[in-house]
């Protein structure tokens, strides 16, 4: 027996969710924006991202999210890129969970066509700060993690050789001119010695 596609037969969440649907579509299309597949949010999600490797990644989603927002955080952690949630959902609840899966924008209700290409643009900008700022955040945390292990590796040469903080820290940098390392490599390097001699 044929299934009917009447929408007079679909219940009003059905109807709401496909209007939304279409209208995503046309706003997207209507941006310049190349839609290189629309996937279900089922088991293989993860792997079709992975094949596809798209630029941007968009959802058009009900209240029932969840299981996708998992699978997108395995997503974000491992290729991220600024992700948009379209949904009639609007639980706080929901919100958090979206923003903690690193969903770069968050639209509830009232799609418009001509909303599409401002929202993704926001999006885009908003996961494009996000991106600068954790990697400023590494950087720093990197930088006081290697300023520690010359500190360390400082305080190792002036207790051992009675050197004072300046003639410890000449030391360590012409012996890393000297062997071609790093100011860090060298210091770590002191520090395993120093660890494994006891």
């Amino acid at each position: 027996m044929p299934v009917s596609e009447d929408t007079h037969d679909q219940d009003p969440a059905m109807q709401l969710q496909m209007a939304r649907s279409r209208a995503l579509r046309i706003g997207l299309l209507q941006a310049g924006y190349n839609i290189i597949a629309s996937i279900p949010g089922d088991m293989y999600l993860i792997d079709r991202l992975t094949q596809l490797q798209p630029d941007l990644i968009i959802i058009d989603a009900e209240s029932d999210a969840r299981d996708v927002l998992e699978e997108l955080v395995i997503v974000s952690r491992d290729a991220p890129r600024p992700i948009v949630l379209f949904t009639e959902d609007g639980n706080p609840s929901q919100l958090e969970a979206a923003m903690a899966a690193g969903v770069s924008a968050y639209v509830v209700a009232g799609l418009q066509v001509d909303r599409v290409k401002p929202v993704l643009e926001v999006a885009v900008a908003r996961f494009n700060a996000d991106q600068k700022l954790r990697s400023e955040l590494s950087d720093t945390k990197t930088k006081l993690a290697e300023r520690k292990t010359i500190e360390r590796a400082k305080g190792l040469l002036m207790e051992r050789h009675r050197l004072s903080e300046n003639e410890a820290y000449q030391k360590l940098r012409k012996q890393a001119m000297e062997k071609n390392l790093k100011l860090v490599d060298l210091a770590q390097r002191i520090l395993d010695v120093a660890d494994l001699l006891g």
